[in-house]
């Protein structure tokens, strides 16, 4: 029997035997390494842009030109949840996304994530703080997207072969 090899474009499946919820720092450090990734990402959506009738706007103050940065934003995450649950820097750290019920997240999931992920942020970073304070350790955007971050050890390279994926709290099986 051959061992398989971990791959970019294989995502270990969360069980309750290899992955733990993603703890705040962790996530602060994807986000950090996703942030270099989307600067990259809003750059080239700037480039393409000058191609459009966005030529002579201004982030933050043209509203149009905003929103189109906004999409080239959630587009990236939106798209790398889709297809393996997780971004470049999710990969760095070994965390994925997943909905409740230990799947992929849909495309509503994905929308309402991003959006309420700014309203945790702008709330003095109240929404990543309640992961410290509440018992299943999911922020705001965790809660009303019903998706969490998992964090995978790194033995957990292959499927599970007792079946489908468990979402876990902390270590411990949910029913």
């Amino acid at each position: 029997m051959q061992a398989e090899q971990p791959g970019l474009n294989t995502k270990p499946e969360p069980n309750s035997q290899t992955d733990l919820s993603c703890g705040l720092i962790r996530q602060l450090l994807v986000m950090l390494y996703d942030a270099v990734i989307v600067v990259a990402i809003l750059m080239i959506a700037g480039a393409l842009a000058l191609q459009l009738p966005f030529s002579h706007q201004t982030a933050g103050k043209d509203p149009a030109y905003t929103l189109y940065l906004l999409c080239a934003w959630f587009l990236y995450l939106a798209w790398c949840w889709r297809n393996g649950g997780m971004t470049l820097g999710m990969r760095a750290w070994r965390v994925g996304l997943i909905n409740d019920r230990g799947g992929q997240p849909a495309w509503w999931q994905c929308g309402l994530r991003f959006g309420t992920a700014w309203l945790s942020a702008a709330a003095v970073g109240m929404g990543y703080w309640w992961k410290l304070f509440d018992r299943q350790h999911l922020s705001w955007h965790d809660r009303l997207s019903q998706t969490r971050l998992v964090h995978f050890n790194k033995d957990a390279t292959k499927a599970p072969s007792n079946g489908s994926p468990q979402e876990i709290d902390g270590g411990n099986s949910q029913n």
